[in-house]
């Protein structure tokens, strides 16, 4: 029988031992971190790929991968799906994904950014938003708070309906409001501070062509928020790293390649004046959801 099977023991030799090597690492859990697309895929991934990194760094036994999306449309459908585990949206988005089960639990740390500014080129005969009737203006996205949301309703309070009044261009990013400008396909555009600052950085000849003519309140800035299914001791933990990152060299690096000087404690009711806000710009426009 041992001569048919060929794989019987014989005496003196050890017994068959399968090799299974070493032991496979437990596969870590994955949360995907999703950003409001204030700037193009690459460009956001730049800027805030190192946040997700340093969060990987810090909590090892999870992975976190940073997912960039096209367009305001496509981050939105996103919350609406509950696709992402955490988020760091804009303050209108903020909203939307708490209606979707999100919760606030941290902030970016400079609400006079979220303001929205709005510019024209300097040889521009714009001196009064009454001179923008009848002229096409650049704004990023409709659900963008800070660079269409505000700035329309700035324009509504100083007798100019966007609606009505002007031609409104929904051009994708603030990038591109910009780039509209300095071509002069628009008469005004519209952006956010953060956005302003970086073009001055990367495009300062171009930015050269531009000038500031008008800037809206504020609201409280851009939040972080978590799934209400992801583990509320992974999300104290991940709340805890981004309080902390003013405190170390590696975490003022990453958040001076962010545009801001720190994360802030907030909640869900940070963004009341938020949804004051809203209701004030419904009450003009209607409803944008």
């Amino acid at each position: 029988m041992c001569m048919l099977l060929g794989a019987c023991d014989r005496p003196g030799q050890p017994g068959y031992e399968p090799d299974y090597g070493s032991e496979p690492e437990a596969v870590r859990p994955e949360y995907l971190f999703g950003v409001h697309p204030q700037r193009n895929p690459a460009k956001l991934h730049a800027v805030f790929g190192p946040l997700v990194e340093y969060l990987n760094a810090r909590i090892p036994e999870v992975h976190f991968v940073f997912e960039a999306s096209r367009h305001y449309d496509s981050f939105d459908e996103k919350i609406a799906a509950r696709h992402f585990a955490f988020l760091l949206p804009n303050p209108y988005e903020t909203l939307l994904a708490i209606d979707q089960g999100y919760r606030v639990f941290a902030k970016m740390g400079r609400d006079t950014d979220l303001r929205g500014l709005i510019l024209v080129r300097r040889d521009s005969d714009i001196r009064e938003v009454a001179d923008l009737r009848g002229r096409a203006v650049s704004f990023p996205a409709p659900t963008a708070l800070a660079a269409t949301m505000l700035p329309q309703y700035f324009l509504y309070n100083r007798g100019l309906d966007p609606h009505r009044d002007i031609e409104v261009r929904y051009v994708g990013s603030m990038e591109s409001s910009l780039l509209n400008i300095q071509r002069g396909n628009v008469a005004a555009g519209t952006v956010y501070p953060p956005a302003w600052r970086m073009f001055l950085k990367e495009r300062p000849d171009l930015a050269d062509d531009l000038m500031i003519l008008w800037e809206t309140e504020f609201l409280p800035d851009n939040s972080v928020m978590a799934r209400d299914d992801v583990p509320p001791e992974l999300v104290a933990r991940v709340a805890q790293a981004l309080l902390a990152m003013q405190e170390e060299p590696a975490g003022r690096e990453v958040l001076a390649s962010m545009d801001t000087p720190r994360f802030e404690a907030a909640d869900n009711a940070t963004y009341d004046p938020v949804r004051d806000f809203m209701q004030r710009y419904r009450e003009a426009f209607g409803s944008q959801e």
